[in-house]
């Protein structure tokens, strides 16, 4: 797997399409996407043209989706992943993940009420898991992982797994560094990917948290203007520095390329300790919308504290 990728979350359909394209031309193999995303038509149709137009072969790309909270149940798991198969126009995906270890009624996007909920003995992770090694022994996927998996729900998935996951993505940067659950996966031969690595803005600006911005952080930025270099390449090359894969997200070509060029700054040891000492930890994705009053999931079914 490529540690650089592309992330397509909030990329808007037209968007999206144009993004991917910028992408593959200036150097990714590496594209993130999901089903809840709503934009993997355009991906495919991008992923298409590039491999039909011999920008790059198929076999040179990594594609990640994964499987949506509405399909945890054993029977609705194969058809989730053919339908993203279809969406993308691809033949076989490179890693598909459990998006969450929370699991929602069929056609739900995201729970407003108790009743949108299944819980774990109506959709238990064991029998999604079981289906995602199916979809591993045929073929269809050739890596088999996790999203916004906790220390808890990895040993729940492993203790019964025939198939191990592999991967872990979940928000991760200075901010956030994540080290007891880094160093866990370690243990675990389980890699990590970092989604949001360069914070989440638009989170503190819609008032869904009260944070701070990690790109107006002035140590990042002191940083960056040693190297010069911008912050978002200071964030992303701290995330590549600790042998995670960084996933930014963006749909403006001059970012797109910048993102690409932060792959070549070598930070110091002395610049990784500054960036490992932030303040926080800042979680801007809390998994809120999952954890609503009469919901079977809590906080602690997602996060380690």
């Amino acid at each position: 797997m490529p540690l650089l990728g592309l992330g397509t979350w909030k990329s808007a359909p037209n968007e999206a399409y144009e993004a991917v394209l910028e992408a593959i031309k200036a150097g990714y193999r590496h594209v993130d996407c999901a089903h809840i995303y709503k934009n993997e038509r355009e991906i495919g149709a991008a992923l298409s043209k590039a491999i039909q137009e011999g920008w790059v072969k198929r076999e040179e790309l990594w594609v990640t989706s994964k499987l949506w909270n509405d399909c945890h149940e054993k029977e609705e798991v194969l058809p989730a992943l053919e339908k993203t198969l279809e969406n993308l126009q691809l033949d076989y995906l490179d890693l598909y993940l459990v998006h969450w270890p929370v699991a929602v009624k069929k056609g739900v996007d995201y729970a407003t009420r108790k009743e949108d909920f299944l819980n774990n003995s109506e959709a238990p992770l064991k029998e999604t898991w079981e289906v995602m090694e199916k979809a591993f022994e045929q073929g269809l996927v050739k890596h088999i992982g996790l999203s916004n998996f906790n220390q808890g729900k990895i040993r729940e998935i492993m203790d019964s797994a025939r198939v191990k996951p592999e991967v872990n993505q979940v928000e991760m940067h200075p901010f956030l560094p994540q080290n007891g659950l880094l160093d866990f996966c370690r243990k675990n031969n389980i890699f990590i990917t970092a989604y949001a690595p360069l914070g989440s803005a638009y989170r503190v600006d819609n008032g869904e948290v009260d944070f701070p911005i990690l790109l107006e952080n002035e140590v990042l930025k002191e940083i960056a203007h040693k190297h010069q270099a911008s912050p978002a390449q200071v964030a992303i090359a701290w995330g590549l520095k600790r042998g995670t894969a960084v996933i930014p997200k963006s749909v403006k070509k001059e970012r797109i390329l910048e993102n690409f060029a932060a792959s070549r700054l070598d930070l110091s040891q002395e610049d990784m300790e500054q960036l490992n000492n932030l303040e926080g930890p800042y979680r801007y994705t809390t998994g809120a919308a999952w954890t609503i009053k009469g919901s079977p999931y809590g906080q602690e079914d997602l996060w380690d504290y």
